[in-house]
Formats: structure tokens, sequence, C-alpha cells
């Protein structure tokens, strides 16, 4: 069997098996919730629709750490790990969606709006938008609570002090101060320092999303493996400057991507009022008249199409998105460059590159 069939088969295993421990395991507590109320069901059908399906970034980055560091093919430790991963995601996704205003989630419904829509059919008393944000709080938590009876199912190497608790500990840390910084500067922004403008949008984008997507997922399932301190390193090397690119994609996607591939509205990071890298670059390139109206623009909910589509001019004119895919090009090729000197063996390196280039790539 060659490798590309080998990486093929584990790999598909090993989704299989995470989506197998997320049914089981949403399974038994759905018995628990529905024996509170039968009205608590549209909070787990909201927890299973989001972790049914998705791209599994974190989980494989942690499987692939795990397989790096020696961790045996398919162990049910790493199938945990990949699990609780996925809920913590979850409920990051439900979170994200409430600050940012996002109506759509994959092509769907987001599920403070699947909340205010099952308000208005039922004909309830009071305010829809109110009810819908409520309730997909309340859900999100749930999730981040999942997520945590996940992560303590995989027992002793799991534990309180061990490395891989602290990884995890750290990950949703820092993930909740990333969120923060990223609204503080959605509303300071345009009367801070706009010289560090492009500094602070990278620091977000690290914390927010590139360290819980790559770097911890990796470093995590390496520690459940026994990996040693050099090993993590290493890891962090590679990972980390991928998941920066990785954000840094998602930005340009979140103005420039086709909305058939991303499943959300043409421009909707305009209408959310994301001070992304890539905007932080357009108010540094570009003259005072069209600076302004970006800032006077950006974050507006009414935002049409014609406004959308001269902000995108400006950003391409003044140099904003090729400042941007050159950062994307300097992340990957630090990110490769630091996996190439990892003391693997070819499978979990092969899965690792092959991971690292559709992240870069990906148009979705």
């Amino acid at each position: 069997m060659t490798v590309a069939e080998q990486l093929r088969l584990e790999q598909a295993a090993y989704v299989a098996a995470v989506a197998g421990k997320l049914t089981d395991f949403l399974t038994t507590r759905q018995s628990v919730m529905s024996a509170i109320s039968p009205d608590i069901d549209p909070l787990m059908g909201s927890i299973s629709n989001l972790v049914t399906g998705g791209k599994r970034l974190r989980a494989l980055m942690c499987y692939w750490g795990w397989r790096g560091a020696g961790g045996e093919a398919g162990a049910d430790e790493v199938v945990t790990a990949g699990s609780a991963l996925e809920l913590f995601q979850a409920a990051a996704l439900i979170h994200d969606d409430i600050i940012d205003r996002s109506d759509t989630r994959r092509g769907g419904p987001s599920v403070h709006r699947r909340f205010s829509e099952l308000h208005g059919t039922q004909g309830w008393a009071l305010d829809s938008e109110r009810f819908g944000h409520a309730a997909a709080i309340l859900t999100g938590d749930l999730c981040l609570s999942f997520s945590e009876e996940a992560f303590t199912e995989i027992g002793q190497s799991a534990a309180a002090g061990s490395r891989s608790r602290l990884i995890f500990n750290l990950m949703r840390a820092e993930v909740m101060a990333g969120q923060y910084l990223d609204i503080l500067e959605e509303v300071a922004g345009p009367r801070r320092d706009r010289a560090g403008a492009v500094s602070r949008a990278q620091s977000i984008i690290r914390f927010k999303s590139a360290k819980y997507s790559t770097e911890h997922p990796l470093a995590l399932g390496g520690a459940l493996a026994g990996a040693r301190d050099e090993l993590l390193r290493g890891y962090s090397a590679f990972a980390l400057p991928l998941g920066e690119a990785f954000q840094l994609r998602d930005d340009v996607l979140g103005v420039f991507g086709d909305p058939v591939t991303t499943g959300k509205p043409a421009g909707d990071d305009l209408r959310e009022g994301k001070r992304t890298v890539l905007i932080a670059f357009a108010l540094d390139l570009a003259g005072p008249a069209e600076s302004a109206f970006i800032d006077a623009k950006l974050g507006s909910p009414g935002l049409g199409d014609a406004d959308v589509d001269e902000i995108r001019r400006i950003i391409a004119d003044c140099g904003a998105l090729k400042a941007t895919e050159v950062l994307i090009e300097d992340f990957g090729r630090a990110a490769f460059s630091a996996l190439d000197l990892l003391p693997l063996d070819e499978l979990p390196k092969t899965a690792l590159r092959r991971l690292a280039e559709a992240t870069v790539s990906r148009a979705a």
C-alpha cells in the first residue's frame, strides 16, 4: 500500500470514528436533557447540526500530532480528543455568529437566527431577536460544557496538571481573549492609532483563531501521545504560521469569496464591521477620501452591493489585497519550512503537508 493510500484510509477511518463518538456522546446527553423537558430538544438539535460535517481541521491536526509523536492509529484517546475539539469549535461558532451579527452559517441560518425563526413560527410573546440571541448563547454554553465533559473522558492523560490539560485550558482562554480584542477593535478602531492597526489585527487573529485552529490541536495530540518538549516546539513552529495563513485566507474570502462556496453572503465581513488585517492594510494604504469611505461604511448591516463593490475596488487598487496575499505566502513558507525540519515518519509528515496545502489555498 502506498503512503497516499494509507493516508486516505487512516484519515477517513479517524474522521468516521470522531463522527461516531460525537453521535454516541450527544445521544446519551439527549436522553438526559429530554428528561428535563422536550422543549430543550432544539438546543440539542442545533449542536448536533453544527458538529455534523465540516472540515474537521482541528480534529485532524490533533490526530496527526498524536501519530507524529508515536500514538497508535485510531486509539480511543485521540478520537475522544477530536470530538472535544469539534464540540469546542461548535460553541465558538455559535457565539461568534452572535457577536458578528451573522445570519448564516454553512449556507443555512445561524443558530441564533434559527431560534428567532422558531419564535416567529410559534407566535411567542416579546422580541424574537432577543430570544434568538439568548437561546443561542445558552446553546453555546451547553456546547462548551459538553466539550469539557468529552475531554475529561480521555482519562489520566488529560487529568489536571497534565501537559494536554494545560494546552486544552490555554486554548479555550486564548480564544475568549482574542474574541474580546476583536470586538474591542471594532468599536475603538476608528479612534485608535491607525499605524498600529495591522499589528493589532494580526494579534487578534493569532489568539482568536490561529492558535486554536492549528497550533493547540497539533500540540494537544502530541502531548496526549507523550511527545517531548522539542517536538512540541517544532509543532508550534509549523502550526502557528499555518494558522495565521488560514485566518488571513478566511479574511480575504470574507470580502472576495464566492457565496456559493463560502456559505455566506458576499461582503458579509464588511457588514459585520470586522477590522481584519486586510481592512487595516486598506485604511493605511488608501487615500484619505477612500479610507474615510471605508470607515463610514464598515459595520453597516444595510451595506448595499454597490458599496461592497466599491470597498472591494479600494482594497484591490490600493494594494491591500496584494499585501495580505504576500503575508499569506510568507506565513505559508514559514510553515512548510518548519514542517521540513520536523523529525516525523513519512505518513504523518505527508498528512500535515496536505492539510497545510489545503488550508493555505482553500476557497471556502
